[in-house]
């Protein structure tokens, strides 16, 4: 695997500079402002919106987008080279559900003031963006969701680039552009150094006994399918930066999308729903294998799996689930009749992509959450396979398996499903607790089950990685 690692390098040009500045301005004074601008809302509380000025400008290429997070508190969402990056915050939104997070949205988009400073057709993403990252079950976890709005975005996509600035109209915390001199550039970027792992609250052992519980309930045919997680707990010798981790994913897996949203970094193979220019679109991963270091082999596995019947029904469960989700919000849907094997530097997946018109009406976030959970995360009946993993799996899945992503005024954005990621310890950044589940059918084997977590655990562990 590549080793590119972002070490806070400033890059060339004296506009380009000032972003980087900007970066370290913001990581200081986004702190003082924050209480000043930000928009919590308690469930049913009123509370007076900001009014929010929005600027967006052409700039030339800045790069490499991991190389310009200025501060670990930096949001990120890179693919293939693309996507965006920010940092400092106007607006923090701790949302109750994702429904509520989309009313939310859609009020304070109402009052923001834009200027357009882009020739032609906006990119994806350009002007006025929120980043969020929800829970998986809200019922069953004392963590938050969250909908952020960040103060600087600059952002990189079919041969444009930008920079977006959104201000507290009438406020003044936004750095000037004739600021000091841009040698404060960016914070470094430390490595982790040595790592140490351990099991969650459940053994290697006692994890594949669980899955033999799950099996033999589906069996007894009260399920068809459960999605079963387990945890590795992690303890680096120093605190653990997010950066250093966005830098290494998006090298070493340019295909998925590489996200950092409030502690919770990952690359993600799955997105659960696109919306741009009235295209939906929702990528289905259900059924893996492990590669190997043979392509030969690797072929003669790709075909394995592709003529499994346990992994077809567990495919075929989850876009099922996706497909009728989405069909209250759309037209003109597309489902292909058999799926496609997606290839990963670690694992092989069967994908279907479920594409649709989206209704005028249906905003990304809004679809997001009539998706979420899919089969793809829980199961199916999606109640008793939620309550299944309540009662078995022990341990809070927080906001992994939950949508991640963001969200425009016009409510295009992305929100992939949160896997193949870690949430750091807010408390203590040098530990972060990393994340894998599996599809459990009739047919799951649990020692394979457990190989399989193993698999789809190496991209965080080797992000770690010194």
């Amino acid at each position: 695997m590549a080793n590119a690692v972002c070490r806070g390098q400033s890059i060339t040009g004296s506009r380009e500079r000032r972003i980087s500045h900007a970066g370290g301005v913001l990581a200081e004074r986004s702190r003082a402002t924050l209480s000043r601008v930000s928009t919590n809302l308690s469930a049913g509380g009123a509370v007076d919106r900001p009014r929010l000025h929005v600027a967006t400008e052409e700039i030339p290429d800045p790069g490499r987008l991991s190389g310009l997070l200025p501060e670990p508190g930096a949001l990120a969402w890179i693919r293939r080279g693309e996507g965006m990056i920010a940092f400092g915050e106007v607006a923090r939104h701790k949302a109750t559900s994702i429904a509520e997070a989309e009313q939310w949205w859609r009020e304070t988009s109402a009052q923001v003031v834009v200027d357009r400073g882009l020739d032609g057709d906006e990119p994806a993403g350009a002007g006025f963006v929120a980043f969020g990252s929800f829970c998986f079950d809200h019922d069953n976890t004392p963590s938050e969701s969250v909908l952020i709005i960040p103060q600087v975005v600059i952002g990189r996509r079919g041969g444009r680039a930008w920079r977006t600035t959104i201000s507290n109209v009438g406020g003044d915390d936004w750095p000037s552009e004739d600021g000091p001199a841009a040698g404060a550039g960016a914070l470094p970027v430390q490595s982790p150094g040595a790592v140490s792992f351990a099991d969650g609250k459940l053994s290697g052992p006692e994890w594949e006994s669980m899955i033999g519980e799950t099996v033999r309930r589906i069996n007894a045919g009260k399920l068809g399918k459960v999605v079963m997680a387990r945890e590795l707990l992690a303890l680096a010798a120093n605190p653990i930066d997010p950066r250093w981790l966005v830098a290494r994913l998006a090298a070493d897996y340019p295909a998925c999308w590489t996200y950092h949203v409030d502690g919770l970094v990952g690359a993600t193979p799955e997105m659960l729903i696109r919306r741009e220019s009235g295209l939906a679109t929702s990528r289905v991963l259900a059924g893996t294998i492990r590669r190997s270091d043979d392509a030969d082999h690797d072929l003669a596995l790709a075909a394995a799996l592709s003529q499994s019947s346990k992994d077809l029904q567990e495919h075929e469960y989850a876009v099922d689930s996706v497909a009728r989700a989405l069909a209250p919000y759309c037209s003109g849907m597309n489902v292909p009749d058999a799926p496609y094997v997606l290839e990963l530097p670690n694992v092989l997946h069967l994908a279907t992509d479920v594409t649709a018109v989206a209704g005028p009406d249906a905003s990304s976030l809004a679809m997001a959450a009539a998706l979420h959970p899919s089969a793809a995360v829980c199961g199916t009946p999606t109640d008793a396979a939620r309550a299944t993993i309540a009662e078995l799996e022990q341990l809070d899945r927080n906001r992994y398996t939950g949508p991640v992503g963001w969200i425009d005024a016009d409510g295009d954005g992305e929100w992939a499903i949160a896997l193949r990621c870690g949430r750091i310890d807010p408390d203590d950044p040098r530990q972060i607790r990393l994340y894998a589940g599996c599809g459990i059918v009739a047919e799951s084997d649990p020692a394979a089950e457990l190989a399989e977590s193993v698999a789809k655990l190496v991209p965080m562990r080797d992000a770690l990685g010194s």
